[in-house]
């Protein structure tokens, strides 16, 4: 509920668009090393910074 409050605040989802884009490409690099790593903390933790990026995409999109 709390990201569709966010979505509906935000004034241009248009904008806030590729900033997640550019998120998660981190998020991917950042996962990515985690599993070279072989620490699963930290994967775990990079699965839910992309879960939440994956769901306000979809809301933004949505819109």
């Amino acid at each position: 509920m709390e990201d569709v409050i966010k979505a509906f605040r935000c004034r241009a989802p248009e904008e806030r668009i590729p900033v997640l884009r550019l998120e998660l490409d981190y998020e991917l690099a950042q996962l990515y090393e985690a599993m070279m790593e072989n620490s699963q903390v930290k994967v775990d933790e990079c699965k839910q910074r992309l879960e939440k990026i994956r769901r306000e995409m979809l809301m933004l999109e949505a819109l």
